[in-house]
């Protein structure tokens, strides 16, 4: 039971350190289309952005976070400036990991300057790390508007577990 429990997130672990190790370039994910879509190279994810879900209403978010990345009701789109606001699982427990698409298992991988590409509308929008931490789950700061146009990536951190809130950020 415990090899089912903790083999998926260890094996994406070890594929991870694996790859960083041998010195293995890099092949950007293909993006799952050009309507909305999210691919994080350095950590092969590649996922459907689903606009305007609440991220105040469980009952709206956790169906879509089954399937993909969810953008924050409220916040921008890629192109329009401000704070666009993506959210997704890393996995709400370790037993769920293979029923959840965990597509932000790894972003605590990301550091400056890593790339994330957003595909919005037919066109593809560049962004590079420039901040991750750690905040509290009741952190609600990152959700407000910004003056220059901000890619935020958040998901529950440590993965598994609903403690604390990964943020990653991007220009």
């Amino acid at each position: 039971m415990l090899v089912m429990i903790f083999s998926p997130p260890l094996a994406e672990e070890v594929k991870y350190e694996v790859r960083q190790a041998a010195g293995v370039p890099i092949e950007s994910p293909a993006p799952p289309n050009t309507d909305f879509a999210l691919v994080i190279p350095k950590i092969k994810a590649a996922a459907v952005v689903f606009p305007n879900i609440d991220p105040f209403n469980p009952a709206e978010f956790k169906p879509i976070l089954k399937k993909g990345v969810a953008h924050a009701n409220g916040t921008s789109f890629p192109g329009q400036g401000g704070n666009i606001y993506l959210f997704a699982h890393s996995t709400d427990a370790f037993f769920n990991v293979n029923r959840y698409n965990a597509v932000f298992y790894l972003i605590g991988k990301l550091q400056n300057d890593d790339e994330i590409d957003v595909y919005y509308k037919g066109k593809l929008f560049k962004y590079y790390v420039y901040e991750k931490k750690v905040v509290s789950a009741q952190a609600l700061e990152y959700l407000e508007p910004t003056k220059e146009e901000i890619l935020t990536l958040q998901t529950c951190y440590p993965p598994g577990t609903t403690l604390a809130r990964l943020i990653v950020r991007a220009r």
